[in-house]
């Protein structure tokens, strides 16, 4: 997956600084189902619900690129014991990640625009509101270093791709605004029940290995609010 060359992207990995903020949402397995290629396992963790999550962060000086960036993920999934994210939207605001997201992972990354102010980040595409969320400044933090991985798809080949992250952690409360016309508006049908914030965020995202094939690729645009 690291042949490609002469690319305004960066290669693997993409190591990423700034800060960002993560909703935890409950949804139903029947709604998000759709989404999500047939091969991979929902994991349910409450009767008849997956975990969604909705991720917007702003990657600032000593990126290897410098963007905002909106992720969201429908549901917790599992393919032969391998456990990860599935990544149905995500849109930044730099067209080289988006060549990059494409290329590297499989991601199908659109541009869009962000608008960040203290305590709120505006997400839009053109005229079109894709999201928006309002929350208050963290009081309290604590250092932590995690990891996780996302499964993306490039053709008929599964991936599964790494991601390290050292941050401040803190709970804080939030409002999340997704209109009726939104892409992933069927997602996010109501209020997180966990938002979290993570400041001084360092990330780094590796090279995808291929895990499994014959994948069906998901194309959003087919797929109804």
């Amino acid at each position: 997956m690291n042949s490609i060359v002469n690319m305004p992207f960066p290669q693997t990995p993409w190591t990423l600084q700034g800060h960002a903020i993560l909703t935890l949402h409950l949804v139903d397995i029947d709604r998000v189902r759709p989404l999500i290629p047939a091969k991979l396992d929902v994991i349910s963790v409450w009767p008849g619900k997956t975990l969604a999550s909705v991720y917007l962060s702003d990657y600032q000086s000593g990126s290897v690129l410098e963007y905002s960036e909106l992720i969201v993920a429908p549901a917790v999934v599992s393919y032969q014991g391998k456990i990860g994210g599935w990544i149905s939207h995500i849109y930044v605001d730099d067209a080289d990640s988006v060549a990059g997201g494409r290329e590297i992972w499989g991601l199908p990354k659109e541009l869009a625009e962000f608008t960040w102010n203290e305590s709120s980040v505006t997400v839009s595409q053109g005229n079109r509101l894709l999201c928006r969320l309002n929350y208050n400044q963290q009081s309290w933090a604590w250092r932590q270093r995690l990891g996780a991985a996302s499964f993306s798809a490039i053709g008929a080949d599964l991936l599964l791709f790494p991601a390290e992250f050292e941050s401040r952690l803190g709970l804080i409360g939030s409002q999340l605004e997704v209109p009726a016309a939104s892409p992933f508006a069927r997602i996010c049908t109501g209020q997180p029940v966990f938002t979290v914030c993570c400041e001084d965020l360092s990330l780094k995202v590796g090279a995808p290995k291929v895990v499994g094939r014959g994948t069906s690729e998901i194309r959003m645009s087919n797929i109804g609010n």
